[in-house]
């Protein structure tokens, strides 16, 4: 299944809903969607959340992003991804 980085900035609104139930939720949705998180993380700098999510095709991945932001108030920037393996492979002559 294709990877997607999400890169999340809280919004004045996401910041008030921070909570491991939201977390939960958020997991819920885009296993609904027939996706799944690899990995989740907190940052500080430009971005405040960092997560690798597998999803079935670049139109769920845009409906993932869009239903995340309506369920937690963060803005996602949204990118297709590939493993520097799988990267390799693609640009091998």
């Amino acid at each position: 299944m294709p990877g997607y980085i999400l890169l999340g900035k809280y919004t004045p609104e996401g910041v008030k809903g921070i909570s491991s139930e939201r977390t939960k939720q958020a997991n819920e949705l885009i296993e609904k969607l027939g996706g799944k998180f690899d990995q989740m993380y907190a940052t500080i700098g430009d971005y405040d959340l960092v997560f690798h999510v597998q999803f079935p095709d670049n139109a769920t991945a845009i409906k993932g992003s869009y239903e995340l932001n309506r369920l937690t108030g963060v803005d996602f920037l949204t990118m297709p991804a590939v493993s520097i393996v799988e990267f390799d492979k693609l640009i091998a002559k």
